[in-house]
């Protein structure tokens, strides 16, 4: 007897909440890490032009990866390779994913020795015109050893889209903490003898290790195919679909880097620091981002491939509702935290040897205006992998170019009055703006789609967090001892102050946890007996 649609699509929820806890646990290390990268690098460099330089150097490599080999290939590789699976063509699909990747060493090889032929007038002329010249020395030299990790992450990057796409999320997200970790022991290690040098050697070292990790698991995945001897000739006929996908996309993602770029030339002119600044603060942001909204996206992402492949658009909407409120209940909270104790979390983690408190107050400023976006970044993140699954890369493109555009116009306008910190409120501006265009584009797409479809579930979340957030400002207005042991205490407090308040409040994203883990425990027992 066939099961109803919404018992099934229930099941498929709990699949992807389980997925998606996996893919947190492993984000909350990897973003652990990060952030212990980011306070070894604080404790060696602060907010000096060293640092300022490395981060320079780090953003033409960051581009040539992130142009073919990074978001633009997940959102064009994942639904094509993952649509073949589903229709039982694993020839086809393995083909494309061995093809894809000997085109991709081809492209990113290439182009890399290119730039580390040009690394000089590259930044002397576009990256950092402001730096001076023995800082654009010191970041050219940088560039040509971070431009050897492209290629790596390219295939890297492949080998994350198919094992996402065959329900394997672990070691995808188990890999970026091994770049962290490599980063960070070359902060640790090499940096007090190699300077800005042992972060550049740490970053290869990292590249290499992410391809690493994923290895065994792609053996073991790709060797059964292999074993039965389907080999297809010639080149895929479906890279053709992954090109047709991924080249707006590329577009899309040009633009974020053009901002990421803009941004860089902006702070070069600024007091020597500024850039360093900037990236703590953009990573203090990150650091919840990255853990909710990358293990939400990467867990739903193929099961939204999945119902617009057989057509299911209904089930397609409550899902991505389903996926909206969870986020919400996680990231809301952590927006309201780094809001409210944004001094106090930035002396906890990095007030140590070269920062000092200029820089806690450089980072703290910044960093009170990006938190403003933070739960738009993380729904962006979802959203745009809803049109993604719909086979739409143009749609999410265009609404993002005109997200950066406007992004680039609010930094000049608001950088002469904030200075280093109106380039962050451009960024939380722009970066709302494109949620609300996505959303409002993608509710003539499926039916059912509407804020009413989540909002008022989110009413304990609100509540919650509100409460969480007013007693973390009195806490900080009375607090009688040093600004890091408030950051400590109000991390700890706030998380079970807001998981209870929750939780007496009814949210239901609590009862689907606690069922989680009835229904995770009950398994564990019955595999025993």
């Amino acid at each position: 007897m066939q099961r109803p649609a919404s018992a099934l699509l229930q099941e498929q929820a709990g699949e992807i909440a389980r997925a998606a806890g996996t893919v947190i646990v492993a984000y909350v290390l990897s973003r652990l890490l990060g952030l212990a990268r980011e306070m070894a690098i604080s404790q060696q460099f602060g907010t000096s032009g060293a640092l300022d330089a490395y981060l320079a150097a780090f953003r033409v490599p960051d581009l040539v990866f992130q142009l073919f080999a990074g978001g633009a290939l997940a959102s064009a590789f994942v639904p094509t390779f993952a649509g073949l699976l589903a229709s039982g063509r694993e020839a086809e699909a393995w083909k494309l994913a061995r093809d894809t990747i000997f085109l991709l060493l081809f492209a990113v090889g290439g182009l890399s020795a290119l730039c580390a032929a040009l690394a000089r007038p590259l930044v002397a002329r576009v990256v950092a015109p402001g730096f001076d010249p023995a800082r654009q020395e010191l970041a050219a030299s940088l560039m040509r050893v971070m431009l050897l990790s492209p290629a790596v992450f390219a295939v890297s990057g492949v080998f994350m889209g198919i094992l996402n796409s065959c329900g394997c999320f672990l070691a995808p997200a188990l890999a970026p903490s091994a770049y962290n970790l490599c980063i960070l022991l070359g902060a640790l290690v090499l940096a007090p003898s190699l300077g800005v040098y042992g972060l550049a050697l740490g970053a290869v070292c990292g590249a290499g290790l992410h391809y690493l990790v994923q290895l065994p698991d792609i053996w073991r995945v790709w060797q059964p195919y292999q074993a039965r001897g389907r080999a297809v000739r010639g080149l895929s006929p479906h890279l053709r679909e992954v090109g047709r996908l991924m080249l707006p996309r590329t577009v899309g993602l040009a633009a974020v880097q053009v901002n990421f770029l803009v941004n860089t030339v902006l702070a070069s002119r600024l007091p020597a620091g500024s850039l360093a600044a900037l990236n703590y603060a953009w990573m203090l942001m990150l650091l919840p981002q990255g853990v909710f909204a990358q293990g939400v996206a990467t867990a739903v992402f193929p099961a939204f491939s999945g119902l617009a492949a057989r057509g299911e658009l209904g089930d397609f909407s409550s899902l991505l509702q389903r996926a909206l409120r969870g986020l919400l209940f996680l990231a809301l909270p952590a927006c309201l935290g780094l809001l409210v104790l944004r001094g106090p979390i930035v002396s906890l983690l990095f007030a140590r040897r070269a920062f000092g408190p200029a820089a806690v107050q450089a980072v703290a400023w910044v960093l009170a205006f990006y938190a403003a976006g933070l739960w738009a970044h993380s729904a962006v993140e979802v959203v745009a992998r809803a049109f993604y699954a719909l086979h739409d890369t143009r749609t999410p493109v265009a609404v993002g170019v005109a997200a950066m555009a406007g992004n680039i116009g609010l930094s000049l306008a608001l950088m002469p009055a904030l200075g280093v910190a109106g380039l962050a409120l451009a960024n939380s501006i722009a970066t709302w703006g494109e949620l609300i265009a996505l959303w409002q584009l993608l509710r003539r797409r499926l039916p059912g789609l509407s804020a009413g479809g989540f909002l008022p579930w989110a009413a304990p979340t609100w509540a919650a967090t509100a409460g969480m957030a007013a007693c973390l400002a009195a806490a900080q207005a009375f607090w009688p001892f040093s600004a890091r042991a408030l950051g400590a205490a109000g991390l700890a407090l706030g998380g079970l102050l807001y998981a209870s308040l929750a939780a007496l409040l009814g949210a239901p994203e609590i009862q689907l946890g606690l069922s989680q883990l009835r229904a995770m425990r009950s398994g564990r027992r019955n595999g025993a007996a």
